[in-house]
């Protein structure tokens, strides 16, 4: 049965480690495949749209993203559960987008973020299959936002204008009607 565990805050150490990568044999381990099962119900015990393994207190190459209905997410474009071990990921293109983001690790924050708009994702599923796929927009966004953990980065170290910084509250009274309005314009261009 999967462990919901804790999730570490901005300040702790290990959200700044760049993380290792898993063999393909370690992957295999009882331990890693429940640390994956760990990862996940975490993810959703807490309404992530993703969650990276050093968010969790293990530096190891290894992120969950899902959206599904998403309470915290409303307006993000569905993503079925999705495992990457040893992420790479290759902009296509010069396009981006501005993405209000927010983080489990960043509690009551949001911020808004530059984000490549189209993207080559290469990485290993939990079985040790290669996964080798584009994705684009607001979808695009959030595997760049976990990806980013597993480098040691956090949304923070890339919001261009601090001015754009606000609570949840804040930004679900000021900003969220407009940016649904940004995110449907996204989804029409890029298809998620």
């Amino acid at each position: 049965m999967a462990t919901i565990r804790a999730i570490a805050r901005v300040g702790a150490p290990v959200l700044r480690q760049v993380a290792r990568e898993v063999s393909p044999e370690e992957l295999a381990t009882p331990e890693i495949q429940g640390f994956i099962d760990d990862l996940v119900a975490t993810m959703r015990h807490a309404n992530g749209a993703g969650l990276a393994a050093n968010q969790v207190f293990e530096p190891i190459q290894i992120c969950a993203l899902e959206v599904q209905s998403n309470p915290r997410y409303p307006y993000k474009p569905n993503i079925p559960l999705t495992v990457l071990v040893n992420p790479k990921l290759t902009p296509l293109g010069d396009d981006s987008f501005a993405n209000y983001e927010g983080c489990l690790s960043v509690p009551d924050l949001r911020g808004v973020v530059r984000r490549h708009a189209r993207l080559r994702v290469q990485a290993l599923d939990r079985e040790g299959n290669s996964l080798d796929f584009e994705t684009a927009g607001v979808t695009a966004g959030t595997y760049q936002h976990e990806v980013d953990h597993l480098r040691g980065k956090l949304f923070l170290d890339r919001v261009e204008d601090p001015a754009t910084l606000c609570t949840w509250d804040n930004f679900k009274r000021h900003h969220e009607d407009d940016f649904r309005r940004h995110v449907e314009a996204l989804v029409e261009r890029w298809g998620s």
